[in-house]
């Protein structure tokens, strides 16, 4: 069994996904289209070059995604997704990286538990959860 992050944007998840894919050394695996879908019909004209799905692999790890069409769009909310990197400078050069035009709700800072940990909205509208290392080690 593996868990795969699924995420809904609203007209942006191509750039955010490129963004992601340059941040994360990953690679897009898949871009979909709704203008691939057969018969077009699930979304407004203006809509057809928006993402239907996208795969980014980053090592053994998978995100996914979509744009989610406009009678279903909605802000990301309860949940973060939660990256943890080795690399104590890596992790903050991250952040800092989600944090340009996002909102920081807890500054990339050593904690109890980590050596690193931060709390970002990104300018995508994702919210995440970086941290780095074991505090006690």
């Amino acid at each position: 069994m593996k868990f795969v992050t699924y995420l809904f944007f609203n007209g942006n998840c191509r750039e955010a996904f490129e963004f992601y894919a340059r941040l994360f050394d990953g690679e897009i695996a898949g871009m979909v289209t709704y203008r691939d879908e057969p018969g077009q019909g699930s979304v407004p004209a203006e809509w057809l070059d928006k993402v239907m799905n996208v795969q980014l692999s980053i090592g053994d790890q998978v995100l996914m995604a979509s744009d989610s069409p406009p009678r279903y769009a909605s802000d990301m909310s309860g949940f973060s997704v939660s990256v943890d990197l080795d690399d104590l400078g890596r992790a903050e050069r991250v952040f800092t990286a989600l944090a340009d035009g996002g909102t920081v709700n807890m500054p990339f800072q050593p904690t109890f538990w980590a050596k690193g940990f931060g709390m970002v909205k990104d300018r995508f509208g994702t919210p995440w959860m970086i941290s780095s290392g074991n505090a006690q080690e």
